[in-house]
């Protein structure tokens, strides 16, 4: 496994880096997919070493992508850490939003990620409505799951819209350069998207790559809890009852 894991390293980084690329310094690898990936051979996913997985689930009011249901079970059969998330439309309703990750994802078990919430547009509002918009969102998914969401943006759009807000949220920033994430606010980020033409088993065409901050230990503490008599259910040596 070791051995996978280091090949999947050496491919994702060569497809979007050259040497040395500082995302090799983080023990914890992961991607994001969704729909544009098409059917994905989750067992060679695993076999490759990847960590976690963030798979697209809804999009503004009503959209739903088609591929979740599968990927979110074979995420699970296969125990690869999982995690959903949702595209945000700022002029759309906050409620019409949460309700429809919410009706999609359904519950959240043991070992899952918080839930994500994707922002990559003002959409023409106001600094105040923008944010009071995203900031209900965010309320309305930690009361469902009770725990607080993560905000997934770009450096830019993080830096000129969302920096020295939402300290309290995990952060998952794009930043697609050989150079870690500079937030405006100074801030410590959770997740780096670094690449978005990564080759890995099992995955036709590029797919995005992440790196989690933590180590393994911090990525369980960070995840729904599991009841603490009964090992993490990702943890590849747990029984399968």
């Amino acid at each position: 496994m070791l051995l996978a894991f280091t090949l999947l390293l050496l491919v994702g980084f060569s497809s979007c880096a050259g040497d040395n690329h500082p995302a090799e310094d983080f023990e914890v690898s992961g991607l994001d997919v969704s729909r544009y990936q098409a059917i994905v051979d989750w067992r060679a996913v695993k076999l490759s070493g990847v960590d976690f997985v963030f798979a697209k689930a809804t999009e503004g009011g009503d959209h739903r992508d088609p591929l979740f249901g599968e990927n979110w079970q074979e995420l699970r059969e296969q125990r690869i850490r999982r995690g959903a998330y949702h595209f945000f439309r700022p002029g759309i309703s906050a409620e019409l939003q949460a309700m429809n990750f919410i009706a999609q994802v359904g519950d959240l078990l043991p070992g899952d990620l918080p839930p994500v919430l994707d922002v990559e547009d003002r959409g023409g509002l106001t600094h105040d409505e923008f944010n009071h918009r995203l900031q209900s969102w965010l309320d309305l998914v930690e009361a469902r799951y009770r725990i607080k969401p993560i905000i997934y943006s770009g450096q830019v759009f993080y830096n000129r819209h969302l920096a020295g807000r939402y300290t309290d949220y995990p952060v998952w920033i794009a930043r697609y350069k050989d150079e870690l994430p500079a937030l405006a606010d100074g801030r410590n980020f959770q997740f780096w998207q670094y690449g978005d033409t990564g080759k890995v088993p099992g995955i036709t065409g590029p797919v995005d790559l992440n790196i989690f901050t933590g180590s393994h230990l911090e990525m369980v503490m960070m995840s729904i809890p599991a009841n603490p008599l009964v090992s993490d259910p990702m943890d590849p040596m747990a029984s399968n009852n």
